[in-house]
């Protein structure tokens, strides 16, 4: 039975060993191109800075190559980091996207620095600007809606494209901030699962409907590592844990494959798995009971999925056996 939710697509343009920049955007491309074959909703991109493994920091750019070279799947950002960021250059590159691109584009934005602290320095970030992450969502959307709340000042493009804003979350505030402004909501159960039935009960007891959404709409993210069998599929999933460690434990050092399997066994290693509770593992048929299970848990209206495998055609396989086994087309 397909799962009874759309499923999208969060990649994380995955700069694996031995690629390059490059490769990593090329393979984005091609998975893209699969995605908008196969019957996804939506692909979002990540804004990170300074992790020589994930090639999303200028998401804006990736959108607009992605969007050229497809067709019909929307694409957007999950998300960029608005306190990075003048709301008035987001509004106009996302406007200049949607003038381009015409009923495509998402804009999903959170308030954490996507970074370290000595790259929000470098990105000019001041540690205080994540307080003002609602007044800068009102002002951003301001200038989307063609209403801007600062007299004389228009996002040109952008202005009147209404591109639809999403608040990313992984805690209440950001539940009860799109509940307040009446948005949609999109929770990171993917790597930071604790909170998620909280912090979507919270968003749905306390939605109130506004000229953008009447109902609330949620999406939650889970990891998937789909394969021919299941002991592939385990195999797999291991080893993007595995991986996983290497780039959280490694103190600003690449561990071995050996020091990553000792580190998971660690406190700190089982942090790490515990951050990838919500993941859908196994055969075909495994990984439909699972996502129909979790859109359930989750209480979502739209599943956003994060392949696992290390590889480009390990990450095409998982779309290719998601979407038969989802009915996607």
């Amino acid at each position: 039975m397909p799962v009874s939710v759309p499923i999208s697509l969060l990649d994380l343009a995955h700069i694996s060993e031995g690629m390059t920049p490059r490769d990593s955007l090329d393979a984005s491309l091609t998975l893209a191109k699969r995605a908008d074959e196969s019957g996804y909703r939506r692909i979002w991109y990540a804004e990170h800075h300074n992790m020589s493994t994930i090639a999303s920091s200028a998401t804006s750019v990736l959108i607009a190559h992605i969007a050229a070279h497809t067709e019909r799947i929307r694409l957007g950002s999950g998300g960029v980091m608005l306190p990075n960021h003048a709301p008035l250059t987001i509004a106009e590159q996302f406007g200049t996207l949607a003038t381009l691109h015409p009923g495509r584009i998402d804009l999903g934005v959170g308030r954490a620095p996507g970074t370290d602290q000595n790259t929000m320095r470098a990105l000019r970030r001041d540690a205080s600007a994540a307080d003002t992450f609602p007044q800068d969502v009102l002002e951003l959307q301001g200038y989307l809606a063609g209403d801007s709340r600062i007299p004389g000042v228009d996002a040109v493009p952008g202005k009147g494209t209404d591109v639809p804003l999403y608040i990313l979350g992984s805690s209440l505030f950001g539940a009860k901030l799109a509940a307040t402004m009446g948005m949609p909501y999109s929770f990171a159960s993917h790597f930071a699962p604790s909170a998620l039935e909280e912090a979507v009960a919270v968003y749905r007891r306390e939605f109130t409907p506004s000229d953008k959404l009447g109902e609330p709409y949620v999406i939650a993210g889970v990891n998937v590592t789909a394969a021919d069998t299941s002991e592939e599929a385990a195999e797999e999933s291991y080893r993007s844990k595995r991986r996983m460690a290497q780039q959280l434990l490694g103190r600003g050092r690449t561990l071995s494959a050996g020091e990553a399997e000792a580190a998971l066994e660690s406190p700190a290693g089982r942090q790490v798995m515990q951050m990838a509770k919500y993941s859908a593992v196994g055969a075909p048929g495994e990984v439909e009971e699972y996502l129909e299970w979790f859109a359930g848990h989750a209480d979502a209206d739209e599943l956003i999925i994060v392949p696992q495998a290390g590889t480009l055609e390990g990450r095409l396989r998982t779309l290719d056996l998601v979407a038969k086994a989802m009915d996607l087309s």
